[in-house]
């Protein structure tokens, strides 16, 4: 055979990219995130704010003749030791753990965005005190240092509110003062600063909108995060008192019974659960969604 004869194989200069495909599934994953975070909050908001329709029993009534009573058709999650309705109360519960963790981030979050809007803004020797401040804070582990403030100022909707809030406003401090001090070299807002706008009006006009989306993520965790609280701080018995039902109340009372009777815990402990977990894939989804290297 002659070399005029022979043939060379022809490469594929198409050749596909390597890291397309994992990208788009890591991205289908993102906004199944956000979609199953969403779906979840959406029903157990719905059902906390519907509670009095969707309540079979009153949540406080005590039944002696149905102690602790299996799940049936009269009682769809069973009754505690008392004879209350365990679906009534997971309800009512409910709506008590999200207006708490509700209330305490969106105290977090104001508090958050103004501790990290003037440490940011200004900088200098206001900046290295307050970032001291919020790092003494995050020294503590903050189911402790709630439960310190709880004990010291006495369970009540009201300081579990604060001492969440207070727990809670540090990260947010530390995450929105970092975007706050790249915000502050853009170009645009250095043109406001040299065309003489006003402090307020730069920080109102140009900062805050850029801290909408990283608002809105961490807002979404803190939430998680304050139920949980909030939960823990029922089971420790410093949340709110009784007779108000409430998940972590309702585990603690459940505890005892897992062999005998295990709904009683078992149904505010999957609430627990799904919130948290609503919320948290809530929080990763806007974080991908809202991210400005999403591609």
């Amino acid at each position: 055979m002659s070399a005029s004869t022979l043939t060379v194989p022809r490469s594929n200069t198409s050749t596909p990219a390597i890291g397309k495909r994992p990208k788009r599934r890591w991205r289908r994953f993102q906004e199944w995130s956000l979609v199953t975070g969403l779906v979840c909050v959406t029903l157990l908001v719905g059902a906390a704010v519907c509670a009095p329709a969707l309540a079979a029993f009153d949540p406080l009534r005590v039944d002696t003749a149905t102690l602790l009573e299996p799940p049936s058709g009269g009682h769809w999650l069973g009754t505690d030791d008392l004879g209350r309705d365990v679906w009534s109360r997971v309800l009512f519960g409910g709506r008590t753990s999200l207006s708490i963790g509700v209330a305490a981030t969106v105290l977090a979050t104001a508090l958050g965005v103004v501790v990290a809007l003037v440490a940011g803004y200004w900088g200098g020797r206001l900046d290295g005190f307050l970032m001291r401040v919020m790092d003494a804070f995050l020294a503590f582990p903050g189911l402790v240092l709630a439960l310190a403030m709880v004990s010291f100022l006495g369970p009540s909707a009201l300081t579990i509110v604060l001492a969440i809030g207070i727990v809670a406003a540090p990260g947010t401090a530390r995450i929105t003062r970092g975007q706050i001090l790249v915000g502050r070299r853009l170009q645009f807002v250095e043109a406001a600063i040299v065309t003489g706008a006003t402090h307020m009006r730069i920080i109102v006009r140009h900062l805050v909108p850029n801290l909408a989306p990283l608002i809105a993520v961490q807002a979404s965790l803190n939430l998680a995060f304050a139920i949980l609280t909030e939960c823990s701080l029922s089971f420790l018995g410093a949340g709110v008192p009784p007779p108000a039902p409430t998940w972590g109340a309702m585990l603690q009372k459940g505890y005892p019974y897992l062999d005998s009777a295990p709904w009683v815990a078992i149904a505010p402990g999957a609430a627990v659960f799904l919130t948290v977990l609503g919320f948290n894939l809530l929080g990763d989804g806007l974080r991908a969604v809202l991210s400005p290297r999403r591609a």
